[in-house]
């Protein structure tokens, strides 16, 4: 069998666009990305999805009019990305379309998780095969339903001699161990907020998409009662299997604890959420070098997703964990911004092939499972 082209499409907590990733995938699961693209939610479709996030009125109708226009979205995405690279939809064997979660609640019985994107409307304006819907099996059998992407990262970035940790940084953060060989379980999950509170409150006070660099929130100072403020949650004192998203690290999460305080100048603020995601995010990894039933301490930590970008994020890690080397995906051969697209063509891949994949040792699934539903374009 020769090589077959896959489009990953994403769309994450942070709402800041969808990314695609066109790569080829042979029968023996090796990947080369050929192309990648990010393609810009419209900003009334994106306060859409933010309002969706939260409880209001009459969700049901938002909710049925966002799914079909943020299909659209992925639609013109895919169009555009075919036309770059002068293929057609007879050229894609399929596209795993994650979709755009505005509620995930695994925890409360029964639990779901619901991601906007019709998946027949991408296929019927594509013309090509889709697969979506990849976390709802797993929630079925017991499970988190997420992350998902350690099974990728073990897959792509694995040493053969010793373990890494992979550490990507959307709107929320996730961790992956990767036992060097595969010599162990793997273990992943959501650690807390990564770019989201700060996203949110840059955008309130000097309304910018995101914190460039880390640059505001380096004129801050950390505010420590606020600190330990946020970091009081209980989410972060939750053992795994564990997930969150930005339905839970809500703009109101965090104005209800800033309540508690006299006015803190914003940059503070900012300060002082760049150091809650660095912690929780750290003291996550700490627990892991330090479980006594790790053989092995891996030296390597690497960072993926939007985060990456946030020096000020990445050098507050380093002073955290000062036994790891911090680098970027980059250096393993997937650029940051587009590993987690290049995850969801991997996943369509394996649902195509019929591969059941492990996740019970990240999401606490009580088996493994072919991940996905099939939507065929005829």
């Amino acid at each position: 069998m020769t090589n077959s082209y896959f489009i990953g499409t994403l769309s994450g907590t942070s709402l800041d666009g969808l990314d695609l990733a066109l790569v080829s995938i042979d029968h023996q699961g090796t990947i080369q990305q050929h192309d990648a693209l990010s393609w810009d939610i419209p900003q009334s479709l994106q306060e859409r999805l933010r309002a969706l996030c939260t409880p209001g009125n009459e969700e049901l109708v938002h909710f049925g009019s966002a799914d079909r226009r943020f299909a659209e979205v992925v639609a013109a995405g895919v169009h555009a990305l075919l036309t770059r690279n002068q293929l057609g939809p007879e050229a894609i064997r399929a596209i795993g379309s994650h979709g755009q979660t505005v509620r995930h609640h695994p925890e409360q019985p029964p639990g779901f998780s619901i991601q906007l994107g019709c998946p027949h409307t991408i296929a019927a304006l594509t013309g090509i095969d889709v697969v979506a819907q990849f976390r709802q099996k797993d929630i079925a059998l017991g499970g988190e339903g997420a992350p998902l992407a350690p099974l990728f990262h073990r897959e792509v970035f694995t040493h053969p001699s010793h373990d890494r940790i992979i550490a990507n940084i959307g709107g929320i953060a996730n961790i992956s161990y990767l036992p060097h060989g595969g010599s162990a379980p793997l273990l992943g999950f959501d650690t807390g907020p990564g770019n989201t509170l700060m996203d949110d409150w840059i955008q309130r006070h000097h309304q910018q998409a995101y914190d460039i660099g880390g640059r505001w929130a380096a004129t801050g100072k950390v505010h420590e009662g606020l600190l330990d403020t946020l970091m009081s949650d209980p989410y972060f004192k939750r053992t795994p299997p564990k997930s969150t998203g930005r339905e839970y690290f809500t703009s109101g999460w965090l104005h209800h604890r800033l309540e508690r305080f006299e006015q803190i100048p914003p940059e503070d603020v900012q300060a002082t959420l760049l150091e809650c995601t660095a912690k929780s995010l750290c003291d996550a990894i700490q627990g892991l070098l330090s479980a006594p039933e790790r053989t092995a301490t891996p030296t390597e930590l690497f960072f993926c997703g939007g985060g990456a970008h946030n020096t000020e994020l990445l050098a507050r890690c380093a002073t955290m964990l000062p036994e790891c080397r911090i680098a970027s995906t980059d250096e393993l051969g997937i650029q940051v911004d587009w590993v987690e697209a290049v995850l969801f063509a991997w996943l369509a891949w394996c649902h195509c092939e019929r591969k059941a994949l492990d996740l019970t040792s990240v999401t606490g699934a009580s088996r493994p499972a072919i991940l996905g539903g099939y939507f065929p374009a005829q």
